[in-house]
C-alpha cells in the first residue's frame, strides 16, 4: 500500500480532523508517525520492527542517546528514510487483564505522543494501534481508548490539522471504523 491510504471516517473536533485509513504507516505522508515502541527502544517486531526497516539506520542511531522509555512516555527521532519528518517511539503497556492500569498507561502513550508532536511543530500526525500486537492488548478496547484520549486531547483547540488512526490489515480498519462510529458519530 505504500504512503497511500484508503479513506474511512472522519470526525472534526475542536480544529482536528481525527480519520480512520488504511495504509502503511511507514509510507505516510505526515510530519510524524508514532511507532509502537518497546521500552528499550533498539527496534522489534510489527509497527517497530517496520518503521526501522523502512527509516533506515538513522533512527535506531539516534535512539542510542536513551537507556530506555517508560510505558506510557515517548520519545522522538527523525523519520530516516521515510516521509514523516519525525517518529514519535511510544512505550504501551503489555495487557495484563486490565489489573495494572493499562488503559491510563495505553492513554499517557497518546497523550504523550500528541504533546511531542505539538512541541516539534507538527500539524499531522498518524498512529498505529499502540499495544495490540504482542502486547496482547485487546483491539476494540485499545482503539476505544486511543479514540477518547485523542479527542481530550484535541477538543481544547491544539493547533493539530489531522490525526490518522491506521490500521494495515483490513480486519484491523473494520474493526476501528466500527468503534470510530460508534464513539464518534
Amino acid at each position: 500500500m505504500g504512503g497511500e491510504a484508503a479513506a474511512g471516517a472522519r470526525a472534526t473536533i475542536g480544529r482536528t480532523e481525527v480519520e480512520v485509513v488504511r495504509g502503511d504507516i511507514t509510507g505516510m505522508k505526515v510530519d510524524a508517525v508514532v511507532n509502537a515502541a518497546n521500552s528499550r527502544l533498539r527496534g522489534g517486531g510489527g509497527v517497530d520492527g517496520a518503521i526501522h526497516r523502512a527509516g533506515g539506520p538513522r533512527i535506531l542511531e539516534e535512539l542510542l542517546r536513551y537507556d530506555r522509555c517508560p510505558t506510557g512516555e515517548a520519545v522522538v527521532t527523525s523519520g530516516g528514510s521515510m516521509p514523516a519528518r519525525f517518529v514519535i517511539h511510544a512505550v504501551g503497556p503489555v495487557w495484563s487483564g486490565g489489573r495494572k492500569g493499562e488503559a491510563e498507561l495505553l492513554a499517557s502513550c497518546y497523550r504523550n505522543a500528541l504533546r511531542l508532536a505539538l512541541e516539534h511543530g507538527c500539524r499531522t500526525v498518524a498512529f498505529p494501534s499502540i499495544s495490540t500486537g504482542i502486547y496482547g492488548y485487546p483491539f476494540a478496547d485499545a482503539c476505544r481508548v486511543a479514540l477518547r484520549a485523542i479527542v481530550a486531547f484535541v477538543e481544547v483547540g491544539v493547533a493539530l490539522d489531522r490525526v490518522l488512526l491506521v490500521a494495515y490489515s483490513p480486519a484491523d480498519y473494520d474493526a476501528y471504523l466500527a468503534i470510530f462510529k460508534e464513539t464518534l458519530t
